[in-house]
């Protein structure tokens, strides 16, 4: 009958007591406990802030004991407050359930910090970051870097362009690699390291050699090996010996081929400590179904599984899921494939409780209307703010002239046209080359080589107008892209704010244009209503962009 009172007065006022002052509790009765607690914290599903995070500073923490310290006594009498008093909202949510195995305190860093060095990263990666030109975090590198650090499973989620890749990359380079911290004992490791430590799986060859060069710019050219790509398209065997030779501690690929190397023998990610899962929402789609299952399954252990059978050697591993939209499929999949997962967002961490029901991972089921409004929400959320969106009403065969007057009138020095369909890709680059604007396509069909180059050119501005498909253009990251317009009309909101992402990155300004036909106009107004943005139509004479009265 002690152990109770005992457990709900250490509740009640939140202190931290040594093992040894505690009374000696059976196993069942700590069990019960943890339960009950576990249903008292957080009960309205609330976002959690930086101060139910434990975002404190040691004066803070130090006027918060004083202060309960005086509310144990009643200022009439001078006795202690009955329990029923204590506890309130407040004393509550500071308190983490006993029972869950991850605590969500987080010692350090504001949502707004003003520079890297308030994330608690090693001197080395803070030095690297400034080489580099990287002085200030955005917001949701602030919020992910020591929520990350701290060891917790998150989903980060946030506009397209506002630097997700860095908030996964700082935490991991802050672990893994030359650049990391340093132990207390100055010990290095051991021998060299057989195995991984860090996988990056992306769903297309283009975002992955983009994580890649963000890798490799931190490390900068003597640690260039430390990474290693495995994307299709290129020379497999190639890929191997490189493994083999430079045993990277960080590998960064397409779904296939690291699950074609992985079944290989050749890919050892036991002892992996990190996994991401970039662009987690297109990962989910059926074509990666098996690859996905191979990877989840043999790179490390999730956290807080059963550490007994086939994974016991497994280490524990973090997993990252991010992206610019966050559906109710990517939700269920978190909670599935992560431990106690939370929601990253620019200056806000919370609970993944608190933002749908749980239920089974199932990417085949079709989109329910909750899960349908879930992911029109989390569409508008990805946008750029920056952005101005327009719509152009012609006929088909003139859509590519107006997408050359749109140039013209911006004065657009980096564009990428959207279309649905890759046969058309060629036909829409010979027009615009013949009018006088030097275009090309990006498209799967393309070589490894063939793709690379045109990259290459259109970053370099040798090429003014990129021809592309959805797919192909997933997380293409070109800061100076100034024009994004869509030739022929996305599927749904969600493609909608994947392509209009493509500009407007950190920041920057950049207009959105929908090339559409009059029967078309409909669906234009459909994703203005669900984004909740405008979408103006517009018409260009004299070289100039007018926005056209609607009745």
């Amino acid at each position: 009958m002690l152990a109770l009172p005992s457990t709900r007065f250490l509740l009640l006022f939140g202190e931290s007591l040594p093992s040894s002052r505690l009374p000696k509790v059976p196993r069942n009765v700590w069990g019960r406990i943890s339960v009950r607690s576990v249903s008292q914290v957080n009960p309205d599903n609330e976002p959690l802030t930086l101060a139910s995070l434990g975002f404190k500073s040691d004066s803070e923490k130090t006027n918060k004991n004083k202060a309960n310290e005086i509310e144990r006594l009643d200022v009439s009498n001078g006795t202690p407050k009955s329990k029923s008093r204590a506890v309130g909202s407040n004393s509550i949510k500071s308190v983490k359930a006993a029972g869950v195995k991850k605590s969500l305190e987080i010692e350090s860093a504001p949502f707004a910090a003003k520079s890297f060095s308030e994330l608690g990263l090693p001197h080395l990666l803070l030095e690297r970051l400034d080489v580099a030109g990287f002085t200030v975090p955005t917001d949701v590198q602030s919020a992910a870097v020591p929520t990350i650090l701290k060891g917790h499973d998150v989903v980060i989620q946030s506009y397209t362009g506002s630097g997700k890749t860095l908030a996964y990359l700082l935490p991991i380079l802050s672990e893994v690699g030359p650049l990391k911290k340093k132990s207390p004992n100055g010990d290095g490791e051991s021998g060299k390291k057989k195995e991984i430590d860090a996988v990056i799986v992306a769903p297309s060859r283009e975002l992955g050699m983009q994580i890649v060069r963000e890798v490799e710019k931190l490390l900068g050219p003597e640690d260039k090996k430390v990474v290693q790509q495995l994307v299709g398209g290129a020379n497999r065997s190639r890929q191997e010996e490189a493994l083999k030779k430079n045993k990277p501690a960080i590998v960064v690929g397409t779904p296939g081929r690291i699950a074609e190397i992985s079944t290989a023998g050749k890919l050892h990610t036991h002892s992996c400590r990190f996994l991401v899962l970039d662009e987690v929402d297109e990962l989910l789609s059926f074509n990666f179904r098996e690859d996905m299952h191979r990877i989840l399954e043999h790179v490390g252990r999730r956290s807080g599984a059963d550490p007994r059978g086939s994974i016991a050697k497994c280490a524990e591993r973090r997993t990252i899921m991010v992206s610019a939209t966050v559906p109710y499929s990517v939700i269920r999949a978190a909670r599935s494939w992560g431990s106690d997962p939370l929601l990253v967002q620019a200056k806000k961490v919370m609970p993944l409780e608190s933002v749908a029901p749980s239920g089974p991972v199932n990417i085949l089921k079709p989109t329910s209307g909750s899960d349908s409004s879930l992911r029109t929400q989390a569409a508008s959320q990805s946008l750029p703010p920056a952005l101005k969106h327009y719509h152009c009403v012609t006929k088909l065969q003139h859509k590519v002239d107006t997408l050359r007057r749109c140039v013209h009138a911006l004065d657009a020095k980096s564009v990428i046209a959207f279309m649905n369909h890759t046969k058309q890709l060629k036909d829409a680059v010979f027009k615009l080359e013949a009018r006088g604007i030097v275009a090309a396509e990006l498209h799967g069909d393309l070589g490894k080589l063939a793709r690379s180059t045109t990259l290459k050119k259109f970053r370099n501005g040798e090429v003014r107008v990129l021809v592309t498909n959805e797919l192909s253009a997933r997380g293409l990251d070109v800061a100076e892209c100034d024009l994004v317009v869509n030739l022929e009309l996305p599927t749904d909101s969600i493609h909608y704010a994947h392509r209009a992402g493509r500009t407007g990155r950190l920041g920057r300004k950049g207009t959105v244009l929908t090339v559409c036909e009059e029967p078309e106009v409909f669906v234009v107004k459909k994703l203005q209503k669900q984004l909740g943005i405008p979408i103006p139509a517009c018409e260009f004479t004299e070289g100039k962009l007018n926005v056209v009265e609607e009745d």
